[in-house]
């Protein structure tokens, strides 16, 4: 009977069976196995599945546009008397002066737009935007809004000009002297 092959494994010398050991490893290779055949699957699928082309990118850099106030020009309101009660005093885009309420414009007097002038890319469209201000003597103020197109186009050599005019709000009873002061104009690209 020393011969005789057991049909059971011996035990290993920690008292566990060598079959058993092997069907654990067993089973995660299959199932190791088994998951990378269902993640290779995609990888492995017919050409007509997948497609790949490539795409086109442009940009286009313009020149910035830049704004110029017009060396020696200026809103000017005019030479104008005011009464206690005062008035308004109004100069149009192309210049012309008037007066309203108790403000008197001078004989003499002489109103004037303000002018700017725009360079930038050909034929491109523009916004224009301008804010009020105030003009003062040092001692005495006067605020004033203003009115200029809201849009223009550049020409084919890249330039346009503008003008501004304003409406002065005169309170009455302000001090005589020159009046001075500044606003602000921005123009941007559409």
């Amino acid at each position: 009977m020393a011969n005789r092959v057991s049909r059971w494994p011996l035990k290993t010398r920690f008292g566990r069976d060598q079959r058993i050991r092997r069907g654990i490893t067993l089973k995660k290779l299959i199932v190791l196995a088994a998951t990378a055949a269902f993640i290779a699957t995609p990888a492995a699928a017919a050409p007509g599945d997948t497609s790949t082309a490539q795409g086109a990118a442009t940009a286009e850099v313009v020149a910035p546009i830049t704004l110029v106030h017009v060396n020696g020009a200026s809103l000017n309101f005019g030479t104008f008397t005011t009464g206690d009660a005062g008035g308004t005093v109004t100069v149009d885009q192309a210049g012309v002066g008037t007066a309203a309420g108790e403000v008197t414009l001078l004989g003499g007097s002489v109103e004037a737009a303000d002018a700017f002038t725009v360079a930038g890319d050909a034929n491109r469209a523009f916004t224009i935007a301008t804010a009020g201000g105030s003009v003062t003597n040092g001692t005495d103020s006067m605020n004033f809004t203003t009115s200029a197109a809201t849009a223009g186009t550049l020409d084919a050599a890249g330039a346009a000009a503008f003008s501004v005019g304003g409406t002065l709000s005169v309170a009455g009873g302000e001090s005589a002297g020159t009046y001075t002061g500044s606003y602000a104009v921005t123009v941007a690209y559409n």
